[in-house]
C-alpha cells in the first residue's frame, strides 16, 4: 500500500529536493505541497494523507503549531507529522514531540533516514535524528521536564519497567524481542499497555517519559 505525503516548506528547493527522493521510492507518493503552516493544515485535512512532512519556521502558522491542529492530544482523528529542519534547539524537538509529531530530522539527515521516519510515522511508531535525540534526553535528565511527568494509571509489571528501558535505549521491537527472550507479539502487547498507563501515543514519549522520571539516564 501507498504511503501519501504532503510536504510542508516556504523554500522552493527544499520541496522539490524532498519531493524527488521520496517519489523516487517505491511505495512513497507525494500528493501534495505548502508553502506555509496554515495553508498545510488545510491541505491535510482536505486530503488526509498517511503522513505530514513539515518544516518548523514557516510563515503564517509554524510547523510546531500545525502539527499541534493536526496531531495534538485533543484530536480525536491524528495525522502523523515528522518535523524536519535545519534548527535543532531543544525547545524546537521537545516542542514538536510535545505537539504530536511522530518523528524529528534535520534536513542533513540521510535520504534512508527520511525514508525510516516516514514508514515509522505511517506505521504508528515514532523516529527521531540519533544526532540529537542523545542530546535532548540528556538535557532532560538533567534538568527535569517543565512540567512534572505524568503518574501511570496503574503501576508499572516488572516486565513493563524492562521494556520502557529498552524502548528509551532506542531498540527496535526485534531487537527488544532477543533481549528480553520474549516474543514479538509480547512486545506489541507489553508496549499497549505502557501506552494506555502512561498516556503516550508513540515510542518517542515512552523515551521521554523514561528520561524525565530519571528512570534512565545518558550514557556519558
Amino acid at each position: 500500500m501507498t504511503v501519501r505525503v504532503i510536504i510542508a516548506d516556504d523554500q522552493d528547493i527544499v520541496r522539490a529536493g524532498i519531493t524527488t527522493i521520496l517519489n523516487g521510492q517505491p511505495g512513497i507518493e507525494v500528493v501534495g505541497q505548502a508553502t506555509n503552516g496554515r495553508d498545510a493544515v488545510v491541505l491535510a485535512r482536505r486530503l488526509r494523507p498517511d503522513v505530514c512532512l513539515f518544516d518548523i519556521r514557516m510563515p503564517e502558522l509554524d510547523g510546531i503549531e500545525a502539527t499541534r491542529q493536526l496531531a495534538g492530544a485533543e484530536i480525536d482523528d491524528p495525522i502523523a507529522v515528522v518535523v524536519i529542519t535545519t534548527f535543532d534547539t531543544d525547545s524546537y524537538i521537545y516542542g514538536a514531540l510535545k505537539a504530536g509529531a511522530r518523528g524529528f530530522l534535520l534536513k542533513g539527515a540521510s535520504p534512508e533516514q527520511l525514508i525510516a521516519a516516514i514508514h515509522a510515522a505511517n506505521d504508528g511508531d515514532a523516529l527521531i535524528d540519533p544526532s540529537v535525540t542523545a542530546r535532548l534526553l540528556g538535557r532532560l535528565s538533567e534538568t527535569g521536564p517543565a512540567e512534572p511527568p505524568v503518574q501511570p494509571i496503574e503501576p508499572l509489571t516488572d516486565r513493563e519497567e524492562e521494556v520502557l528501558l529498552t524502548v528509551a535505549r532506542g531498540a527496535t521491537n526485534a531487537e527488544m524481542a532477543t533481549t528480553l527472550n520474549i516474543s514479538l507479539s509480547t512486545v506489541k502487547f507489553h508496549l499497549a499497555s505502557l501506552m494506555t498507563k502512561l498516556g503516550a501515543r508513540n515510542r518517542v514519549e515512552l523515551a521521554l517519559w523514561a528520561y524525565e522520571t530519571r528512570r534512565l539516564r545518558p550514557e556519558r
